[in-house]
């Protein structure tokens, strides 16, 4: 049961309604999962979204976590003999972490402080009566202890370290210089050096750029206040904690006044700093989270080639270039290693006879070094053999990026699948696959690995981590798993599997054959009721004799399917696919309490178009063929180019260069943006044109405009990239030759 104040308190941060808040808070006790709750509880909740109901989800933890938190602090003050009505009520009404830890600041356990010596030396009714505005008459050692007493007392009222918090985080300026050893040292922080910028109004990619070159031991970060400012702020609330006692002592109040300056200068804006520095760091994180996750969720969603035969490269120069080839399943056929720059001749009979063979639908080129020039070289050599042999169909040649691709051919997972193929080989069959379906391939590789984001190793890890997870387990489930072929990592991220349970379905499917109908699943040791209606309905099996089973159409509303499909006069398989019959279908007749309309539109929906994807239509890249190197990269060219990643600060574009461009904020459209995420996303297809380049630093600067802007524009893209990444270039791995064409390909 929800709180009452907290459900309005939610309400209000959510816009959603308490009907609804606690609905989503019932479901997922009950032990239910985000996607299972936005796709089929749609009546329990009115419709809510996986965002929505994510966002609930998080406030529920937050004030979960604070309720607890209060438990905990009435029950520490309560043991001390200090916990009175006033301030019992004080605590209930509080709904922010900080003030909390506010309110419980004088109550902690502290260490031996200075104003604790002071007490123990006597000096406590001497500070007492100078708060009171008494008259005294006391030596200065004196008085300087009794100080003591006093600037800790008011560094605990909380209303002042509130105060304090906020006046720094409006207030503070943020002032950077380089460390004397590299004040004449070029390096990519050199804006920062002698920089300034009001800590409120500085972006987060900004306060991240600042933070990295701190710890990279670059930059010097100090926070700049108006103290005598904060003072005159702070005065009031602490002359409101003395009762504004009328005919108090002049000397008494000057002793205060100092005694809140010092609580200021030693106490107070040091714990603000880091408590405003911590927060501004954990925004900064959650914005770079969000578009690390926005940009991710756009690659997983990337439209996929689809069940086809592929012929991989991962290209190289001096090791040669690696050659997987795979079925229209994924099924890794045979490998070979080619040298096109050294024994071209010799190449191009080798891609020759597996194309003559084999057959692909498709050749996909891993993006890194000798990325270009070995897809030049494929597509000359499948030009000349067309022309010799019109029969052989000619496959579309593809540039895939590779990013990541060795992370995986190293990892665990990689060498459970091909325990005998040498990982460079591994990441050859990466690329292929990740062509033929992005999500099945990339949910292998820890996101962080992938290389959309900026500053992933410098946000908070368990943030991110938590962040991507949801993102991964989202695209999974909107997108649906093929049960008979999904590995086991793709498998633990449908609603209700976990690494486990995808380990066990795996293992009964090598023991027992394919699944022949989500029923089966029930035979898996360790997958029970709840497991099975969470994941049943994200799960198909293609060519079940049940067609439901091929669908989005949970199994929990077979029967009400069956019985649309007996009023209509259609046989299940009549009815599953036939989109006009789908159309006759009056929902009213069949609405009860568990399948409202939106369940019911829903169902009609997946019975006219069964297991539909909702990613796009796959299309290839379209790359210069005359410019393949940053060298062959001038300003004024026009080209079409594919969005690698979004930041706070623009969009890098893959040009087909080995070398992502930069287009700027600034440069992103002819009209005003206020973020890039608004005008373009990661996987996108952009026209640019070259607005400078720099060969020697390996920057190239682009515009999305239709009249790009002059140079002082666009040289606010070198300022806003420094420190983060500007220069994003794809260096392939490095790879070991492998046996002859003849050996792996007879």
């Amino acid at each position: 049961m929800i709180d009452t104040q907290v459900l309005a308190r939610i309400t209000g941060e959510t816009g959603a309604r308490p009907g609804q808040i606690a609905a989503v808070e019932k479901l997922l006790s009950e032990g239910a999962t985000v996607p299972f709750i936005a796709r089929y509880r749609k009546e329990a909740h009115g419709n809510l979204d996986e965002v929505a109901i994510g966002k609930i989800q998080e406030r529920l933890a937050y004030y979960g976590d604070l309720l607890a938190r209060k438990d905990t602090v009435l029950k520490s003050i309560e043991s001390q003999g200090k916990l009175t009505p006033e301030l019992e009520k004080k605590i209930a009404e509080c709904w922010q972490k900080s003030q909390l830890e506010d309110i419980y600041q004088p109550f902690k356990p502290k260490r031996r402080t200075r104003a604790q010596i002071a007490r123990e030396k006597g000096f406590g009714p001497l500070a007492e009566a100078i708060w009171k505005g008494e008259a005294f008459d006391a030596p200065e050692e004196d008085v300087a202890q009794a100080r003591d007493i006093i600037a800790e007392d008011i560094a605990d009222i909380a209303e002042v370290r509130g105060f304090v918090r906020r006046f720094f985080a409006a207030k503070a300026v943020v002032k950077t210089e380089a460390v004397e050893s590299k004040k004449s040292e070029p390096t990519k922080f050199e804006q920062y050096y002698g920089y300034e910028e009001p800590l409120h109004a500085m972006p987060s990619h900004r306060y991240l750029a600042i933070k990295r070159g701190q710890k990279e031991g670059v930059l010097l970060v100090r926070f700049e206040i108006d103290r005598a400012l904060l003072l005159d702020g702070v005065m009031p609330l602490v002359s409101a904690a003395r009762d504004g006692a009328a005919g108090r002592s002049a000397a008494a109040d000057a002793e205060v006044e100092a005694a809140a300056e010092d609580a200021i200068k030693r106490l107070l804006a040091p714990a603000a700093e880091i408590d405003v520095s911590v927060e501004k760091k954990m925004e900064a994180d959650r914005a770079a989270v969000d578009v690390f996750a926005e940009n991710l969720r756009n690659l997983l969603m990337a439209p996929p080639l689809g069940e086809k035969a592929v012929l991989a490269i991962d290209p190289g120069i001096r090791t040669g270039c690696k050659v997987a080839m795979m079925d229209s399943t994924g099924k890794y056929l045979g490998k070979t290693v080619i040298y096109p720059q050294q024994k071209s001749a010799e190449a191009a009979r080798a891609i020759a006879l597996i194309v003559d063979k084999y057959r692909p639908d498709a050749v996909a080129v891993g993006n890194g070094t000798a990325g270009r020039e070995t897809e030049a070289f494929v597509k000359d050599t499948l030009k000349k053999l067309h022309s010799q042999h019109p029969e052989i169909p000619v496959p579309a040649v593809v540039s895939v990026s590779e990013a990541g691709a060795s992370v995986y051919s190293a990892s665990e997972t990689a060498r459970k699948e091909f325990p005998d193929l040498d990982l460079t080989v591994r990441g050859a069959i990466s690329i292929g696959r990740r062509l033929q379906d992005p999500l099945a391939e990339l949910v292998k590789i820890d996101p962080k690995a992938i290389g959309v984001g900026q500053y992933q190793h410098d946000v908070h890890q368990p943030l991110l981590g938590a962040k991507l997870d949801e993102v991964v387990v989202s695209c999974v489930n909107s997108v649906g798993v093929e049960l008979n072929t999904a590995s086991a990592p793709l498998l633990e991220r449908v609603s209700g599997v976990g690494a486990s349970l995808a380990k066990a379905i795996v293992e009964w499917r090598d023991a027992n054959g394919k699944f022949s109908s989500r029923e089966d699943l029930k035979k898996v040791k360790g997958l029970g009721a709840k497991a099975f209606e969470q994941c049943a309905g994200f799960l198909r099996i293609r060519g079940a004799a049940n067609p439901l089973d091929s669908s989005a159409v949970h199994p929990e509303r077979y029967a009400l399917v069956e019985t649309i499909a007996s009023d209509m006069g259609l046989s299940l398989s009549g009815l599953v696919g036939n989109a006009e019959a789908a159309k006759k279908i009056d929902i009213r007749k069949y609405v009860t309490d568990e399948a409202g309309e939106l369940t019911l539109k829903d169902i009609v929906s997946e019975l006219a178009k069964p297991g539909r994807d909702p990613r796009k239509t796959f299309e290839p890249p379209k790359f210069r063929d005359d410019v393949t190197k940053i060298e062959d990269v001038k300003p004024g060219m026009k080209m079409e180019g594919i969005v690698t990643n979004v930041t706070a600060f623009g969009a890098f574009v893959d040009i087909g260069v080995h070398q992502d461009g930069l287009v700027h904020l600034s440069e992103l459209s002819d009209t005003f943006v206020s973020s890039p995420a608004s005008v373009v996303k990661t996987g996108d297809r952009i026209n640019v044109t070259v607005l400078d380049v720099d060969v020697k630093r390996g920057r190239i600067s682009l515009s999305a405009k239709t009249s790009p802007g002059a140079k002082k524009e666009h040289s606010a893209a070198s300022r806003d990239a420094k420190g983060g990444s500007f220069s994003r270039r794809r260096d392939g791995f490095s790879c070991n030759p492998f046996a002859s064409l003849q050996g792996a390909f007879g």
